[in-house]
């Protein structure tokens, strides 16, 4: 993957081109319109389209180039929600077929546009927004993952879910990731624009809950304020033993009850989003030392090192004879191997930042999650990927497949990547959530904007960097 530095520059000179207004590359013929029409588009970008029409020229694989056009501009096109509020910009952002906010998926959706801030102020207010939304989120619950855009608006699973869900909050599942999105959304807006208004008082009461949420589920002090138990059959949504999950022996590693997929942890030190947290809490740490908060930097700082220190003691395990990083661990010799294709995943450690993409165990970990041995792997005539529990077995996703490509030194495994994402659309023009490893077009979720926007990162990287892979 490119360095966000080298990937912004290139996108500078990317967008250096006249736009072409409205729909400058439609596709007819073969690849039907499927994209929503101008008129009924909730954001538009100058910047983004220019892109879409230098991709659309520039490649002569037209299915690839029909998909980046659906695709990539899908989260500003269909759940992107924009207004002015108090004098802030307040962006909400559904998931697509979800009319919720995830503070992990809004983040993901929007993090590819951040490049393209500079050539679009109104691009880089809708972003600013999306920030100032995920703040106010924070502070109504920094153990909530999803939230409605009424904050008066009760939970469809105030029925079920045990746990104390507040108005405004559409799910209550805590997992350490939905606190590091936002930080890795305000550290990448920061560092593209140079606008460090965003970080006001509210941000700053943000990220000092976020602090506090993470000591607490460090468990040093006994198992901490939250716990959650839902009246289901779908084992994955329960937690046991009274909704505080499985025993752990404190490390220094925060506990994540849930895992990216909503899923409940096996075991709560869940080690891609503890690898995670240190790489926000870092961001963190060089955000508050810029604004002047010394004591939100130091408590940042602390925490990031001691997570650090936790993780190369306790994050080991063996397979075949190689170390590799376990999927989660319970302090007490357990562990999970495994990866599931949510972000962050093992797989997405160097997308992240978390280690080079060259780290030896790094590499083993990849060699054992890209195989058989891995049980959420799946390989079969439609393709080959890492599934996820969330949606059972012989599922692969696309998130999954694009990420590989995203953490691949291999322009032969690019190349395979892009691939099997083609072929995975089933001739709908955009990406699903998973498909079943030998039909394509036994999908789920065909509304599903994090997919889409992803690959249309892959595209834009790969279109940047060589694109004559996209050939």
């Amino acid at each position: 993957m490119l360095s966000r530095r080298k990937f912004v520059e290139l996108s500078a000179l990317a967008g250096a081109s006249a736009f072409i207004p409205k729909n400058a590359f439609s596709f007819s013929g073969d690849f039907p319109v499927v994209r929503v029409p101008l008129s009924k588009r909730h954001f538009s970008s100058p910047a983004i389209e220019n892109a879409i029409s230098r991709v659309s020229k520039g490649i002569s694989n037209r299915e690839l180039a029909w998909l980046f056009n659906n695709c990539f501009p899908n989260t500003l096109d269909t759940t992107v929600y924009f207004e002015m509020n108090g004098g802030k910009p307040d962006t909400y952002v559904i998931t697509g077929d979800i009319d919720a906010m995830w503070l992990r998926d809004s983040s993901a959706q929007v993090w590819p546009y951040i490049p393209f801030c500079k050539q679009d102020p109104k691009l880089q207010l809708l972003l600013k927004g999306v920030i100032n939304r995920q703040m106010r989120n924070i502070i109504l619950d920094p153990y909530a993952n999803a939230f409605y855009k009424d904050d008066t608006k009760v939970s469809e699973w105030k029925a079920t879910d045990i746990t104390e869900m507040k108005p405004g909050i559409h799910e209550r599942k805590w997992e350490v990731d939905s606190l590091c999105y936002p930080i890795r959304l305000s550290h990448g807006y920061w560092k593209e624009t140079g606008d460090t208004s965003a970080f006001d008082s509210e941000w700053q009461h943000a990220m000092e809950l976020v602090i506090q949420t993470f000591r607490q589920q460090q468990r040093k002090n006994g198992k901490g304020p939250y716990s959650f138990q839902r009246k289901t059959s779908w084992a994955t949504d329960g937690v046991p033993l009274g909704g505080y999950g499985y025993p752990v022996k404190p490390d220094g590693l925060i506990c994540s009850i849930f895992r990216p997929s909503d899923d409940a942890t096996i075991f709560p030190y869940l080690i891609p989003s503890n690898f995670f947290a240190v790489v926000s809490l870092n961001q963190l740490k060089e955000i508050a030392s810029v604004i002047g908060n010394k004591k939100l930097a130091d408590s940042a700082a602390s925490l990031a090192l001691e997570v650090k220190n936790a993780l190369a003691k306790n994050a080991v395990a063996t397979f075949g004879g190689k170390k590799i990083y376990p999927y989660e661990i319970n302090g007490y010799g357990s562990t999970v191997l495994m990866d599931d294709a949510n972000v962050p995943s093992l797989l997405s450690l160097p997308y992240l930042g978390a280690v080079p993409k060259t780290n030896i165990m790094y590499q083993n970990t990849r060699n054992y999650i890209l195989s058989l041995n891995d049980p959420f792997f799946f390989k079969g005539t439609a393709g080959e990927g890492i599934g996820s529990p969330h949606t059972g077995l012989n599922r692969i996703w696309p998130i999954g497949i694009t990420m590989r490509a995203l953490t691949s030194t291999s322009d032969a495994e690019i190349k395979h990547c892009l691939s099997m994402l083609q072929k995975s659309n089933a001739g709908t023009g955009f990406m699903h959530e998973s498909f079943n490893k030998d039909n394509a077009n036994d999908f789920t979720r065909k509304w599903f904007a994090w997919a889409n926007t992803l690959f249309g990162e892959l595209v834009w990287e790969t279109f940047l960097r060589k694109k004559e892979l996209l050939q």
